[in-house]
């Protein structure tokens, strides 16, 4: 890998396939420590609590087996708190993630899949019928607001 001139202009040679990984995701969030002991109620790894005087504090978690983590904190966003939504957590098993989450005092959705028959994106309750990976789901929701997407991965897609 380096650099090349080509007529005058300089040319890149990038690696076909490097790799690039999401290590941390930000969630606004109004008040840290509520937002701190909801996640860390949910059973998420505490990984960072770093404070640099009242403007500014960062705070990371990590969900179970999760490769991404998120961060909240003081001074690390401008964005309203509870405007992240849609966040995906992946799990195998979407009855037992709920069921967990429920009794760690998450309010979660009941389950649902979504059809797409009528040419827009309909919201059906219960799991997929064939139970296909990638097409059940549940929602919930942190004190500030901020959306999560439970979906079931039973099995993953080749390349995924």
């Amino acid at each position: 890998m380096g650099t090349a001139k080509q007529d005058g202009a300089t040319k890149v040679e990038v690696e076909p396939t490097m790799a690039m990984n999401i290590e941390a995701v930000v969630m606004p969030v109004a008040d840290v420590d509520r937002a701190l002991s909801f996640y860390q109620g949910l059973g998420w790894r505490l990984d960072a609590d770093f404070e640099a005087g009242p403007e500014f504090r960062i705070v990371q978690l990590t969900p179970p087996g999760s490769g991404c983590s998120i961060q909240f904190g003081r001074g690390v966003t401008s964005a309203a708190a509870g405007s992240s939504q849609g966040t995906y957590l992946v799990v195998k098993d979407l009855d037992q993630a709920r069921a967990r989450l429920i009794s760690q005092g998450a309010k979660v959705s009941e389950v649902f899949h979504r059809v797409y028959e009528t040419g827009t994106q309909e919201q059906v309750n219960g799991p997929h019928p064939h139970g296909l990976s990638y097409q059940s789901y549940a929602t919930f929701s942190d004190p500030d607001g901020n959306g999560w997407l439970l979906q079931e991965v039973r099995e993953r897609q080749p390349g995924r």
